[in-house]
């Protein structure tokens, strides 16, 4: 089955008007923020309850039907991991163990970066991804500050792959499926002010137990996703010189310098995709039919 030049410059000619669409948004400063809401969804994780258990991760894995396993580290099929540091606390190695997902930004630079809007930011807290907009240009990975969005390099049809916050959860009114799993407190869901002030609460109740520092209450503009340890963040491997200003500020500085042969590149390669994936999805759906009438 070939693909005619006809289609070829229909797809084409539809993917070049969805970038035309979504650039205004894109290039302006700030893009990726929504609007304020005061009943935004945030998560409070406290270092010095987390014993290890893993029920974090394994309980992600079960709700998005995950392969991978909490020891991988992030990747596109383990979204939620637990990384174990030795770090040394008055004179002894001591072991913390760190939990490890999207951080969900208040402004985050994945979004402000994707050029066809399939990384948004919801008013209820969660940045969540829309496969089919996407074009696989992975500039969501690169300015993530975080590290965070990971690429399906082994599927024919990659995909950006990432917490996504249970938004689905959310919207049922439940809680993620991380917060419900853990049995020793150390993953609080709520609302993000009120869990701000829940954990400047316990650092003034026990000022000798924690770092006096919410990790994620400032950092890039603040994240949905709030830290309390026992240790320095840095021993923990937590990226601690990223500056309070949200990233997106940044994005357009950047984004602006990108020759024109690049987006003319991705027009190309995504509607190459498109008619690819189409031709395939067609092939299979007459091998299927041509199997059952065998």
């Amino acid at each position: 089955m070939g693909i005619t030049r006809r289609k070829f410059i229909q797809v084409a000619g539809a993917t070049t008007a969805a970038l035309a669409i979504t650039r205004p948004a894109w290039a302006a400063a700030g893009s990726a923020a929504v609007t304020a809401d005061p009943e935004a969804k945030g998560m409070l994780i406290d270092i010095t309850k987390c014993v290890g258990c893993k029920m974090c991760s394994m309980a992600c894995k079960e709700q998005n039907k995950l392969t991978g396993e909490p020891d991988d580290g992030l990747g596109a099929e383990t979204w939620t991991s637990l990384k174990v540091v030795e770090v040394e606390k008055e004179g002894q190695k001591v072991q913390k163990f760190v939990r490890q997902q999207c951080f969900h930004c208040l402004e985050p630079a994945c979004a402000s970066a994707c050029p066809v809007g399939a990384l948004m930011k919801t008013k209820e807290g969660p940045v969540i991804y829309d496969g089919s907009k996407c074009i696989g240009c992975r500039y969501c990975m690169i300015a993530c500050p975080f590290g965070i969005p990971k690429y399906q390099w082994d599927s024919p049809f990659p995909l950006v792959r990432k917490c996504v916050f249970c938004f689905e959860r959310l919207k049922a009114g439940e809680q993620p499926a991380c917060a419900a799993a853990c049995p020793m407190g150390a993953t609080k869901f709520g609302v993000r002010s009120e869990l701000l002030k829940e954990a400047e609460d316990r650092i003034a109740a026990s000022p000798q137990q924690y770092v006096n520092h919410i990790y994620g209450k400032e950092e890039v503009g603040g994240t949905s996703f709030l830290y309390l340890s026992d240790v320095p963040f840095e021993a923990l491997g937590f990226p601690t010189n990223l500056g309070n200003v949200p990233l997106p500020s940044y994005t357009w500085k950047a984004m602006s310098k990108i020759p024109g042969v690049v987006a003319g590149g991705a027009v190309f390669l995504s509607a190459a995709y498109l008619l690819n994936k189409n031709r395939t999805q067609e092939t299979e759906g007459q091998d299927h039919e041509r199997g059952h009438r065998e």
